[in-house]
């Protein structure tokens, strides 16, 4: 039986004149066939405007992404730009391969426009670390990209950017949402025809001038000779995103010219027709790069759909062997370290940025090399602020240097300041190239790392709980974690428990609150064990899921490997009780 308060709402969308008929037919056929589960989950709660943007399935509904609620969240960004005081507000758009990105960029053009904000707008689909680029070189008051990142087809949404390039973080984020809440009708959306917006200058195309720019700046990181990359064969994919323009672009100007497309995923393809997911973290999304790679061939590299994450595998004895998030980005901080160790160009004051789930070798690599770390909460926003706060405080004497996320996200340098695949396969690309020279392969380099740095290994459980009830579950296991935490988890003793919600640290025996955290409140708990390792719960922010990350150590592959399987196990069993 469908709930009255639900039903009632239901029939208000499919009744509102102001929709598009196919749109209300949409929600008419579900009440019709009485698709209570259906209708529950697109109506029990409207989309919420996060701290990032916007995201969620596609559909008729007001718990969906659709043309109404990215025009009513655009509105509420509208008015917080209108109220920051911009002397000449204005906006970068740019959007990924998805269904409907196109259009609902283009919504939130015509909606600043109708709000006398000029929108830049990308002409073609483009990565989102151009839109963050974008943003700083046009000197726009915020910017949007249209993407839901890897997520399944089903998915969309959007990023809010900020005038620095970096996602909104506080005050920006929670006052958005509140002009987001504020806006009570449909009716209150200023929306603009779009031939006169063009004609009145309000929605302009980015000139290509910006995209130039962005590339020089990102050739200008490279560290290894040109000379170096020729004949060495990379396979590359885009996974039916925005990818093939700028790595090919890149890479090509880096004279890697045994560079092979995957003909098969290279144009843009909202449905990813030839994937499960369009997750370049998962082996199953780089099936087609190892069926195209020859004998010649010794890395593949992929990029999600809006060109953020990168995934990559390495040849290493004639196999092909996947490389974790984490891996990726200690293969790329050592080699690039060395790299301006060597050339005399490291930083005095270099800075180190990773996050709360990261592996902590990151970390000892940086320590080694006399960078500073700073340690961050789960997204790369916090890791750009990190950069924000560096750029407003030059007394210190700082110099970003590098920033990683376990989930497949790095950035080298401050011209962008978020997460960006296209420098991080340029960089890839090089170091695996380099040691070719010599014979070896970047896992090579993987065991020489652990060789100085100890063993380090990872695992990352994520549990998909959709629905009302999903998020309840989920809930559930947070609160049973925090009233009855471990003691022991794999036959090794927690030390301290990191609650990042109530900002404590607490002692395992005794209970006793030990010191404080200073970073934001995030509904995020973590577990140190007596062996260094860490174990940290934290439901996904944008995903019905909740995910569990395994950062170990140990002196001896063998038993870190033994060991990490009773982690896990352990774990498991500990949250089926909640």
């Amino acid at each position: 039986m469908i709930a009255e308060a639900l039903l009632k709402k239901a029939q208000t969308w499919a009744e509102n004149p102001a929709f598009d008929l196919a749109f209300r037919q949409e929600i008419l056929n579900l009440i019709e066939q009485n698709q209570e589960t259906e209708l529950t989950d697109r109506f029990y709660k409207d989309l919420e405007f996060g701290t990032g943007g916007l995201r969620g399935i596609m559909g008729a509904g007001s718990n969906r992404m659709n043309v109404y609620t990215v025009r009513l969240a655009s509105q509420g960004l509208a008015n917080y730009i209108l109220k920051s005081g911009a002397p000449s507000p204005s906006i970068a758009i740019a959007y990924d391969s998805r269904n409907h990105s196109a259009s609902f960029a283009l919504e939130v053009a015509k909606v600043m426009a109708g709000n006398q904000i000029t929108a830049w707008l990308f002409d073609e689909l483009r990565p989102t670390p151009l839109l963050s680029f974008a943003v700083r070189s046009l000197q726009t008051t915020a910017g949007v990209v249209v993407t839901a990142s890897h997520n399944p087809k089903e998915y969309n949404g959007y990023k809010v950017y900020w005038s620095d390039g970096c996602q909104v973080t506080a005050p920006h984020d929670g006052l958005i949402i509140q002009e987001v809440k504020a806006l009570t009708d449909f009716s209150q959306i200023k929306v603009a025809e779009e031939q006169a917006a063009k004609k009145a200058g309000l929605i302009q195309a980015i000139p290509t001038s910006v995209e130039e720019d962005y590339y020089r700046q990102v050739i200008a990181l490279s560290q290894s000779r040109k000379e170096t990359h020729r004949g060495f064969g990379v396979v590359y994919t885009p996974l039916h995103g925005t990818g093939k323009t700028p790595v090919v672009e890149v890479l090509t100007r880096r004279g890697f010219d045994q560079l092979t497309l995957v003909a098969q995923q290279a144009e843009p393809d909202g449905n990813f027709s030839t994937l499960r997911s369009p997750n370049p973290e998962e082996a199953g999304a780089l099936e087609l790069a190892v069926e195209t790679a020859t004998a010649q061939d010794y890395l593949i590299i992929a990029t999600d759909p809006d060109a953020d994450r990168i995934g990559a595998m390495t040849k290493h004895h004639g196999e092909w062997e996947l490389l974790n998030g984490n891996q990726i980005g200690q293969i790329l901080l050592f080699y690039y370290l060395n790299k301006l160790k060597e050339s005399g160009n490291l930083p005095q004051k270099g800075v180190y940025v990773s996050t709360i789930v990261t592996s902590t070798l990151g970390a000892k690599i940086a320590g080694k090399f006399g960078l500073k770390v700073y340690e961050t909460l789960t997204g790369f926003k916090w890791i750009g602020q990190v950069i924000g706060e560096i750029e407003k405080n030059p007394q210190r004497g700082e110099t970003y240097v590098f920033g990683t996320e376990e989930s497949h996200g790095y950035l080298f340098g401050d011209f962008v300041r978020d997460k960006d695949a296209i420098s991080a396969a340029m960089i890839l690309a090089e170091a695996a190239a380099e040691l070719h020279e010599y014979g070896l392969s970047l896992m090579d380099l993987l065991n020489q790392i652990h060789q100085i740095y100890d063993f380090h290994t990872d695992a990352l459980v994520n549990k998909t709980i959709k629905g009302k009830s999903g998020q309840e579950r989920i809930q559930r296991i947070m609160q049973g974690l925090r009233k009855h935490p471990p003691t022991f988890i794999g036959g090794i003793a927690v030390e301290r428990i990191f609650d990042y919600q109530t900002q404590t640290i607490t002692a395992s025996e005794g209970g006793e609150e030990v010191g404080s955290l200073d970073l934001p409140q995030s509904n995020v708990i973590a577990f140190l064990l007596a062996d260094g390792s860490r174990i940290t719960a934290r439901p996904s922010g944008t995903e019905p899921k909740i995910k569990f990350y395994f950062n170990l150590c140990g002196g001896n592959a063998k038993q870190l490997s033994i060991q990490r399987e009773l982690y896990i196990r352990d774990f498991n069993h500990l949250i089926n009780e909640y």
